[in-house]
C-alpha cells in the first residue's frame, strides 16, 4: 500500500520540539503539514502545498558586522543585501553560513521557522509577505510548514516590516 503525498494534517508534535514549544508559549494553534519529501526550498514547499511560490516565507540568516539578522522574504523574490545593509545601517553584510544558521536559530537551513528560535534576533520583514492572507513557514524541519496570515507571522517573529526585495530591471 503506498502513502500519499501529503498529510493533510500532521500534529504539533511533528513540529520541531523547539518549534511546537515556541508555539505553546505564545498561545498559537497552526495546522502543521508534514510532508514524506522535504520541502526545503520555497519552490519544493510550494508544489507539496499547492500554493503560490510567493506565499512561502524564507526564513534567512544573514550576517550584518558580524552579527545575525532574520529576513523574512517570499518564495519567489530574492533578499537584494545591499537594501539590508542600508536598512541596518551596516557596513558589511552577507548570507550566513550553514554552522552560524543553527547557533543562531537552533534549526538547520531548510527548516528554520520565522519564530521560535534558539537566541533573539532582529528580524526584518519584507513587506511582500502582506501581499497574501495566509503564507507558509517552515516548522522547524525540511519537512513540515504551517500556514499563518503574515501580520501574525512577523509579529510573532518580532519583525519590522521593510523593503528588501530585489526590484526586476
Amino acid at each position: 500500500m503506498s502513502t500519499p503525498d501529503t498529510t493533510p494534517a500532521a500534529s504539533p508534535s511533528d513540529a520541531h520540539p523547539r518549534f511546537a514549544e515556541a508555539l505553546g508559549e505564545l498561545g498559537l494553534e497552526v495546522e502543521i503539514r508534514r510532508f514524506p519529501d522535504a520541502t526545503r526550498t520555497a519552490a519544493e514547499a510550494a508544489a507539496a502545498i499547492g500554493c503560490e511560490l510567493s506565499a512561502i516565507v524564507k526564513s534567512l540568516v544573514f550576517e550584518a558586522d558580524g552579527a545575525p539578522v532574520l529576513v523574512l522574504m517570499d518564495g519567489s523574490s530574492r533578499v537584494d543585501v545591499e537594501l539590508v545593509r542600508q536598512e541596518l545601517g551596516a557596513g558589511k553584510v552577507k548570507r550566513a553560513g550553514a554552522d552560524l544558521v543553527r547557533e543562531t536559530t537552533g534549526y538547520a537551513i531548510g527548516g528554520v521557522p520565522p519564530f521560535g528560535h534558539r537566541t533573539k534576533t532582529r528580524v526584518l520583514a519584507d513587506r511582500g509577505l502582506l501581499d497574501h492572507p495566509v503564507v507558509w513557514a517552515a516548522a522547524g524541519t525540511p519537512h513540515t510548514v504551517f500556514p499563518l496570515d503574515p501580520t501574525s507571522v512577523i509579529k510573532h517573529a518580532g519583525g519590522t516590516v521593510v523593503d528588501v526585495r530585489e526590484q526586476s530591471e
